[in-house]
């Protein structure tokens, strides 16, 4: 490669982080230019709903040196679009040419309708977002929380530690409606009780006040802060218009080398769709796990190798209610669902005077007799081993599977 050669990311959080790492480790030797619009040094996102937010840790920063690293870093900076026939970004300081363009933009969540301006209501995304919603956390607030998603569970956990009154509303009639099937789904809503949080389904908003969120049905929510978690949509509207195909979703819709439709234009991370063979179809993965995963893939095609087909088993977690949850793979073409153990409590089995303890248990679905996902909530030996499974594809007696005392890798038939 040439050492003149300039590549170019756009996003500074894990997704660009990584790219300009993996450049580096594979011996990348041209120019690498890191674009972050917030001026913060690049940090990693999982802890914002978490220790940062509870004030545990002041921040998140990457432990790593940029300039021994030889990354130029643009910080502050906001990408207005691209020009591809001149291979140029147009940029708040002016244009920034690239030989090689890494579109590592992330996703930015949904604002809920009329709520824009409106004091008190939160987003949770950014470093300066969970700064302004610790305050809330240290003031006790009566928070309420639109959304009974992956981040409204999370910050509804954090705000119950921190002492706040929480409300929850969500549109469906149960938690991770749109993620997980009702079977799997429902048990969850207990979580939110048993934290002493409050979860109201099947309920609307209908308008955000100064101090209240008013539902559809004429609920007035008292709510001194609001934190909308309704979804995340991919952050690609500064591509308008540059000849990038994007997806009906606004995902970048890229290849199977994560290559878009222009010629040295990759896209990787939240931002970005790519075809899976695994799971027959294009998937468009919002976790921290592809965005660490796919730089490689981008890195060893820009520096002229061949890189394997882009391929992940997606896989994520969350901290929520005093559980540690994880899912690894897609199960939306499954056709048989295996429960290990029993996710509802045994009060028997709770200490006088307090609620049970929540039990471990795991689902598997499986497609032609082969692990396709896992969900696992306390069980992480059940992931780990599910995860490899689901790579190796080999044939599993759902029968063994079910049986939450056997280790599922055990769960393997006997080839023939």
């Amino acid at each position: 490669m040439s050492e003149q050669q300039r590549v170019v990311i756009v996003g500074a959080g894990m997704a660009g982080v990584q790219t300009a790492v993996a450049l580096r480790d594979q011996g990348f030797t041209g120019t690498v230019t890191l674009i972050g619009e917030e001026p913060h040094q690049p940090y990693d996102r999982p802890p914002l709903s978490k220790a940062v937010l509870l004030g545990k840790a002041e921040g998140s920063a990457f432990d790593i040196d940029f300039g021994a690293l030889g990354v130029e870093l643009l910080l502050g900076c906001e990408v207005f679009g691209v020009r591809p026939g001149d291979r140029e970004l147009d940029t708040s300081r002016g244009p920034v040419p690239y030989d090689s363009l890494v579109v590592a933009t992330g996703a930015h969540p949904v604002a809920l309708p009329g709520s824009e301006g409106v004091p008190g209501v939160h987003l949770l995304r950014t470093l300066d977002d969970a700064e302004g919603l610790r305050t809330v956390l240290a003031d006790r607030s009566d928070v309420v929380v639109v959304g009974a998603g992956w981040i409204g569970a999370e910050f509804a956990t954090a705000a119950r530690e921190a002492g706040c009154a929480v409300t929850v509303v969500e549109a469906a009639d149960r938690p991770l409606a749109g993620v997980l099937p009702a079977e799997v789904a429902a048990p969850m809503a207990d979580w939110y009780a048993d934290s002493g949080a409050e979860l109201v389904t099947g309920a609307r908003v209908a308008r955000v006040e100064p101090g209240a969120v008013v539902l559809a049905d004429g609920r007035r929510l008292s709510a001194g802060a609001v934190l909308v978690g309704i979804g995340a949509r991919p952050a690609t509207g500064w591509l308008a218009g540059s000849g990038i195909e994007l997806g009906a979703d606004g995902s970048v819709t890229a290849d199977d080398r994560l290559r878009t439709s222009l010629p040295d234009v990759y896209a990787v991370g939240d931002c970005a769709s790519f075809p899976s063979r695994r799971f027959d179809e294009r998937l468009l993965v919002h976790h921290w796990d592809n965005a660490l995963q796919g730089p490689r893939t981008v890195a060893a095609d820009v520096i002229g190798e061949t890189p394997q087909s882009y391929d992940p088993v997606p896989y994520f977690w969350s901290e929520q209610f005093g559980r540690f949850v994880q899912y690894a793979g897609h199960h939306a073409s499954a056709d048989t669902m295996v429960r290990r153990g029993d996710p509802v409590p045994d009060p028997a089995h709770g200490p006088e005077g307090a609620p049970p303890a929540g039990p471990a248990w795991s689902v598997c679905w499986l497609r032609a007799g082969r692990l396709v996902a896992v969900l696992a909530v306390g069980r992480p030996r059940d992931l780990a081993q599910g995860r490899k499974l689901i790579e190796s594809g080999v044939p599993l007696d759902p029968a063994r599977v079910a049986d939450p005392a056997v280790a599922l890798k055990s769960a393997v038939l006997p080839s023939s």
